[in-house]
């Protein structure tokens, strides 16, 4: 038997004993070591998905373990092996992927939302979702390998190169991470951010970061740009400001990257899409080269993932995550340890 912490509703998660999951043929189950709390585990908590999410239901996505067992197809993986998981499951027959964009397939399956997810001591998933950690990768660390994955596809669909002005609006997890891996793609990085703590880690990581609050963050940048505005400008935000904002920022044919999910649609100010020829795209999720290089970042310590992690907490405290992180509390990233309880 292992431990298992369930979404049930109302705001509620519920930690019991389950079975393992033996693995069909093409599958692999996995003892998984950590995994993150994350923004879209946090829409679920507060009853945004119910209409998505199947009751009870083990959520989370962002986690490390180890390979326990395998299915009777799969050659790849040995018991042993420390992974990560790409938690998509596309169809491979609808217009998306016949296109060759599986992550944004039309019939896409996420694991933890639309099937179990990792907050959870055993997880059987499709052999295809795994990608290999070096050993000597903390596996702590190796938890955020999603999200810095996430980072990863927005920075390379941004083409952020050496010396550009990059602006990032918004400092959550997500936002912390753009910046920083844009800075380490070469870019001169500014993150615009409202809460104070952020302000302050961000600060602390090396990052120039300002409150819009008390800056004007369109003159800030333009003085920053001599005039000219950003090379590339990030919303991560998910605000109606932010996304006001993001294309006053950007300088004559600027690029534009829309990371954050918009619950309502925002007004965006296209005259400035027009005036300087930008050009705005979506970021979803990840492709497998981005997991690759958010390992590869990860396992060279070019990030300072030590700072970002707040809490380290058993699966039983799962509750207490979700409501510190609700609540507005000075945490970044918190970690759960689903082997203790």
């Amino acid at each position: 038997m292992t431990q298992q912490a369930t979404y049930n509703g109302n705001r509620t998660i519920e930690v019991s004993e389950c079975q393992p999951q033996a693995p069909k043929a093409d599958e692999v189950r996995i003892n998984v070591a950590y995994c993150g709390v994350c923004g879209t585990d946090l829409h679920i908590f507060l009853g945004h998905m119910d209409q998505r999410v199947d009751m009870p239901q083990v959520i989370g996505h962002e986690m490390s373990g180890v390979v326990a067992e395998v299915g009777a197809n799969v050659s790849d993986w040995q018991v042993g092996d420390h992974v990560v998981v790409r938690p998509l499951d596309p169809c491979n027959d609808c217009p998306a992927c016949a296109a060759g964009h599986q992550h944004i397939c039309q019939k896409l399956k996420f694991l933890g939302i639309d099937t179990p997810g990792a907050f959870q001591g055993s997880w059987t998933v499709p052999a295809h979702t795994l990608h290999r950690l070096p050993d000597d990768l903390p596996l702590d660390k190796a938890a955020m390998i999603e999200p810095i994955a996430v980072a990863c596809h927005d920075v390379r669909l941004g083409e952020v190169t050496d010396g550009d002005k990059v602006v990032v609006i918004g400092g959550g997890p997500i936002g912390i991470l753009n910046a920083l891996v844009a800075r380490n793609a070469g870019g001169d990085v500014l993150l615009s951010e409202v809460n104070p703590f952020r302000v302050k880690l961000a600060r602390e990581l090396g990052l120039a970061a300002v409150n819009p609050k008390e800056t004007d963050l369109v003159g800030h940048v333009s003085e920053w740009t001599g005039g000219a505005g950003a090379d590339v400008v990030f919303e991560v935000s998910g605000t109606a400001i932010g996304a006001e904002t993001m294309t006053k920022l950007a300088r004559t044919r600027g690029r534009i990257v829309v990371v954050a999910i918009f619950a309502d649609a925002p007004k965006v100010d296209l005259f400035q899409c027009f005036w300087r020829e930008l050009t705005m795209r979506g970021a979803r999720v990840y492709e497998p080269q981005d997991y690759e290089r958010a390992i590869q970042l990860a396992a060279t310590n070019a990030l300072p993932l030590d700072q970002l992690i707040t809490e380290r907490y058993p699966l039983s405290k799962l509750q207490t995550a979700f409501e510190q992180i609700a609540s507005g509390a000075e945490v970044m990233k918190i970690l759960v340890d689903t082997q203790a309880v």
